[in-house]
């Protein structure tokens, strides 16, 4: 019988709206509204006491030396100046430690880049150990008479090893 109460639909309640004659003061709150205000408004209460109780049982005899090295000004602490905080020589040791770690690092980047152009180098080398030119040249021709021409401008040129590229057609006359 439950399965025939589900079926019935069901009116859905609905928060009232804010009335008319007050509109002219905003929205009107919600419950979940009030929960969320509530709930933080009781949070800060919370905090504020366990400050207070802090307070209260603080020990008088109590010491920080930041207590002697801040100021208050306008009631709010504030910290003396650090300017002067290392002498002359502190600094210039501090300087020459930095220039020295940023001197490493650029050794160190140095070597990491002369080992790559190294490597690039030694792969460059083995690419042409067959003695074979990295360039190849395709020849086209209609006819033996060009075939002829070409093969004499190659030689001209003093270049045998550019002619290996080319077809066995091509070198037949």
């Amino acid at each position: 019988m439950s399965s025939l109460r589900n079926a019935i639909p069901r009116k859905a309640h609905k928060e009232r709206a804010q009335p008319h004659l007050r509109r002219k003061f905003g929205l009107l709150e919600k419950h979940k509204d009030y929960v969320i205000r509530a709930r933080a408004y009781h949070q800060k209460e919370q905090t504020l006491l366990k400050l207070k109780e802090k307070a209260a049982l603080r020990n008088p005899d109590e010491f920080y030396f930041k207590m002697i090295k801040t100021k208050t000004v306008g009631r709010v602490h504030k910290p003396e100046s650090q300017a002067n905080k290392y002498n002359n020589e502190e600094l210039m040791l501090m300087k020459t430690q930095d220039i020295g770690y940023i001197l490493q690092k650029l050794q160190t980047e140095k070597r990491f880049y002369f080992r790559v152009s190294e490597i690039e180098r030694l792969n460059g080398m083995l690419h042409s150990l067959d003695n074979q030119s990295s360039s190849k040249h395709v020849y086209f021709s209609g006819n033996r008479e060009e075939t002829r021409e070409v093969h004499k401008k190659v030689l001209e040129l003093g270049n045998p090893s550019a002619f290996k590229d080319l077809p066995k057609v091509i070198l037949r006359y």
